[in-house]
């Protein structure tokens, strides 16, 4: 996938200023960097993330990756995060970015 070197700067930022016990969606984030599919968001967040708190990126439902979920449910629940059935309430955790 195509990036520029200042988009995976700008979702790197995104992601970097979630607070503790907030959320965003991978296309919230694609929103705000000016991205045109969250997919993008995606493939950076897979290869150039591990310094960041990856844990707070889940999908439009509410639910993390399958591979992920025990570990991504377990770090948000640490925060406060609410989350039922295994998936995160957004109304009440989605981050809004300015």
């Amino acid at each position: 996938m195509a990036t520029t070197d200042d988009q995976v700067e700008r979702v790197r930022a995104l992601v970097a200023s979630i607070p503790a016990g907030r959320v965003a969606t991978y296309g919230d984030i694609a929103a705000a960097a000016g991205l045109s599919t969250p997919r993008t968001v995606g493939w950076i967040m897979r290869t150039d993330a591990a310094d960041l708190p990856w844990h707070r990126v889940i999908g439009a439902g509410g639910k993390p990756a399958a591979h992920l979920a025990d570990r991504q449910l377990r770090l948000l629940a640490t925060e406060g995060v609410p989350i039922r059935e295994g998936r995160v309430n957004l109304r009440a955790a989605r981050f809004p970015f300015p």
